[in-house]
């Protein structure tokens, strides 16, 4: 599954052929604000965007709620904004606010029992039982494997319907985890330069996880083409060099559904 940065990524994904798209609060941050991914982001502004992405196709978005931007009564309101915006489901962590990202240092974890009330909330707060309440833990760099897979169980029993260990650190913690934690579908984050060994959707596959993200990969090599090309044409004063990698505006308009002359009614079926 992965990242969208913005609806049109989001409309690429699709077109590609994946069957969800996921919205990277760091994607969301980084590229959309400007800032790194440390909870600086509202609930509302990431309601707001990620209703635009899940608005825009007809496949599944899952969306990254972070802590659930708060205490138990945050977390409701969270569910029931991103839930009314459209999205498929929701994942949210249970990092101390303010968070940061996943596979950095200086993590803090509240208390499982904390997060098993959020967990609580978030499930009897839906409206249709089909929205997804994904739990991230990110334990495993604060306390440790074991305690990663004794929360994975917790939460599971809370009424978790997927679980996200953040940043294993081998294909072995991976395979111990799914051999600990049972009865639960299982989703793991293989973003580039982090703590986790890379390694294909296959392998994930044979180890017995359900939901692959990457969260960062588009939003990483777009940028970095961005770079290269804004590089050029300030040493070349021309764009000529690089036409041939671009999207034409024929190719863009067949990915919006438009057509010039034409009034534009929609956006997805």
């Amino acid at each position: 599954m992965p990242g969208a940065f913005n609806a049109a990524t989001a409309l690429l994904i699709e077109k590609i052929g994946f069957e969800a798209v996921y919205i990277s609060g760091a994607g969301l941050s980084n590229g959309m604000a400007g800032i790194p991914d440390i909870g600086l982001l509202t609930m509302t502004e990431m309601v707001q965007q990620s209703g635009y992405i899940a608005n825009t196709v007809n496949i599944p978005a899952i969306a990254d709620a972070d802590t659930g931007f708060g205490d138990l009564p945050n977390v409701v309101r969270t569910v029931k904004s991103f839930e009314k915006a459209g999205v498929a489901g929701i994942h949210i962590e249970d990092q101390e606010f303010p968070k940061r990202c996943g596979h950095l240092p200086g993590k803090k974890v509240i208390p499982p029992q904390d997060m098993e009330e959020k967990i609580r909330s978030a499930c009897n707060a839906r409206e249709n039982p089909d929205f997804l309440i994904i739990v991230r833990t990110d334990s495993r760099a604060v306390n440790g494997l074991e305690d990663a897979i004794e929360r994975a169980n917790r939460y599971t029993k809370a009424g978790a319907d997927v679980i996200f260990p953040e940043a294993l650190e081998s294909k072995r913690e991976f395979e111990i985890f799914t051999k600990e934690v049972k009865g639960v579908p299982l989703m793991t984050n293989m973003t580039e330069f982090g703590k986790t060994p890379y390694m294909s959707v296959r392998e994930f596959e044979d180890m017995g996880y359900s939901i692959v993200i990457f969260p960062l990969t588009a939003f990483r090599v777009a940028m970095k083409s961005v770079e290269e090309t804004l590089t050029e044409l300030k040493k070349t004063g021309t764009q000529k060099g690089f036409i041939d990698r671009m999207q034409t505006r024929e190719e863009l308009y067949k990915l919006l559904q438009y057509e010039p002359g034409k009034t534009w009614t929609k956006q997805k079926d």
